[in-house]
């Protein structure tokens, strides 16, 4: 069964001179201020879309990545994965990376980048992205 998630802007001004909240309403963690200039220039305290993308980048793929070292018999005591999302105004989102680390008891290294290939490749949001390059960096 599919699930629905949702969050919600509340955008007030022109762009440049204004600003908005953006409230996550399925799980009701929070609202955070936007504006242009933290997305174009400094956060100075609000977020992005940007961030928002990278926040669930990060979690997606440690899911997949975490998903992919179970059925390998693994087991991964941590996995810590950071998504860097770049966005160039005038052109949009120009690159994503995903740095990714952790250990794996019952795979080597070797086994354990192609398993983090892999899920960087076929995690829905990877796949819902798959309009940007990603890369990948397992340490």
């Amino acid at each position: 069964m599919a699930t629905t998630r949702t969050a919600t802007t509340e955008w007030q001004g022109t762009l440049t001179e204004g600003s908005g909240r953006t409230t996550l309403d399925s799980s009701g963690l929070g609202t955070f201020e936007v504006t242009w200039s933290s997305r174009a220039e400094e956060p100075e305290g609000r977020t992005s879309p940007e961030e928002l993308i990278a926040a669930a980048h990060a979690s997606c793929f440690s899911m997949a990545f975490s998903a992919r070292l179970a059925k390998e018999g693994a087991t991964a005591p941590s996995l810590r994965t950071t998504a860097e999302v770049d966005f160039q105004p005038g052109e949009g989102i120009i690159g994503i990376r995903l740095h990714a680390t952790g250990q794996a008891d019952g795979v080597s290294d070797e086994r354990f980048r192609e398993l983090a290939e892999d899920a960087k490749q076929n995690c829905p949001v990877s796949q819902a992205l798959k309009a940007v390059p990603i890369s990948l960096t397992v340490g």
